[in-house]
């Protein structure tokens, strides 16, 4: 392990507590989970734990953290624009699946047991499986309908960062969508990101997502941008 190893899981851990509910942090929660400013919030939330979820994944892939061309700001200004679709997505489908399932599936309760703030709230209503059932149905949802446009955005922006050599003024130009979209690999793409990543790691992860008060779920999906990065670097290298 590396002096840089170190530095990084210091300050991966200090980022990752400060986020987490303890009670001497309620001052500090009452602003960066105030739900007036949830665009600044889940953009701050987003750009600094999902980058750091790239500068993981370069470093099993590459041995480093970053590295001149890598672009680690123009990354973070597009994880937290991203973090920011991510929360309206988290309203979109959190809201309109349970009435879905009423509506649709006849799931009595889907509504009410979404209302409960936690899971724990829900059992105790007597609604606990009504939750689980609603809460995965969200995250499938969210992770068949969003999740492909969502990773093939990000993947457009990284290409167009690289292609940049990593610089801030070369990522405010134009992207050339119509360039970058045939240079994809799409056989990654599908057969490990969508067929793989999304089944057997997000459906599940975001499950949990939903069983969770909401004012945590953005930064509980932040925290797991972290897995992604390493998710990332593992489809980087794939053939």
């Amino acid at each position: 392990m590396k002096k840089s190893d170190i530095i990084f899981i210091a300050l991966a851990l200090l980022l990752v507590l400060s986020f987490l509910p303890f009670p001497f942090l309620d001052n500090y929660h009452t602003i960066i989970f105030n739900p007036k400013y949830w665009y600044i919030s889940s953009f701050i939330k987003f750009g600094i734990l999902a980058t750091l979820g790239e500068s993981l994944g370069l470093r099993i892939s590459k041995g480093v953290y970053n590295f001149n061309g890598f672009g680690l700001l123009p990354r973070a200004i597009v994880w937290g624009i991203l973090g920011v679709l991510i929360k309206i997505a988290f309203v979109v489908f959190a809201v309109g699946t349970p009435v879905m399932l009423e509506k649709l599936f006849g799931v009595s309760g889907a509504v009410n047991s979404m209302k409960a703030n936690s899971i724990f709230d829900a059992i105790n209503g007597n609604l606990g499986v009504t939750r689980i059932i609603t809460a995965f149905a969200i995250s499938a949802l969210m992770n068949l309908i969003f999740a492909p446009v969502f990773m093939t955005f990000h993947k457009i922006t990284d290409m167009h960062i690289t292609d940049n050599k990593g610089t801030l003024s070369g990522f405010l130009t134009p992207i050339k969508y119509y360039k970058i979209f045939p240079k994809i690999n799409w056989s990654v793409q599908w057969n490990f990101v969508f067929k793989k990543t999304i089944p057997f790691f997000w459906i599940p992860a975001h499950t949990i997502t939903f069983l969770m008060p909401s004012e945590y779920r953005i930064i509980f999906a932040a925290i797991l941008g972290i897995v992604l990065g390493v998710i990332l670097s593992i489809a980087a290298n794939k053939k």
